[in-house]
């Protein structure tokens, strides 16, 4: 028997939904793993010059340029991704079966192999300020190579250099 963590419903063995509530028995198999320790930099990590962002990026499909303030550069691949139109993004990847979804989808850019959460970080654009906050991910968000802790809002700069688990994105902010 397998009983149902959802409604306490008693289940046959082997069951994959709870017959009563259709809530899923076992846990997914996409479920974050742990990429092992991640060492602490004893030495500040290299700034790394920022990559001029041009004027007229290329829009990411249904987003326009005219409020393209941020731009997050992929180191691995080179890919820019401009984000513009809200002011605030939740960074992470996308499993079958997950209710909540990150605005910015890293799964095409290996973010399972690189311990990237479901739900790993956010950025968001106030007033005065860029934040970063990771969101209590598995493997950690790094900010120039110093670890997060998580819920802490700390400040972005253009260039900084962002790492979700092993998956590193420089940031790139439109100049005013």
């Amino acid at each position: 028997m397998i009983v149902c963590t959802n409604c306490r419903h008693a289940n046959i063995a082997g069951a994959v939904f709870c017959s009563e509530c259709g809530a899923p028995l076992t846990p997914t198999t996409s479920a974050t793993h742990d990429i092992g320790p991640i060492p602490e930099p004893e030495a500040p990590a290299p700034v790394r010059t920022p990559v001029e962002v041009p004027d007229e990026a290329p829009p990411v499909p249904s987003q326009g340029l005219a409020d393209n303030w941020l731009t997050l550069h992929l180191l691995d691949t080179g890919q820019m991704l401009p984000l513009a139109e809200r002011n605030e993004f939740t960074l992470g990847r996308i499993s079958e079966g997950q209710p909540i979804m990150p605005d910015i989808d890293l799964s095409p850019y290996q973010a399972y192999a690189n311990g990237v959460s479901r739900l790993h970080a956010v950025i968001k654009r106030g007033m005065d300020s860029i934040v970063l906050m990771d969101l209590g991910s598995a493997n950690g968000t790094f900010l120039n190579g110093k670890r997060l802790n998580p819920n802490v809002e700390k400040d972005l700069a253009n260039g900084d250099v962002v790492a979700l688990g092993r998956l590193k994105i420089q940031i790139l902010l439109k100049q005013a």
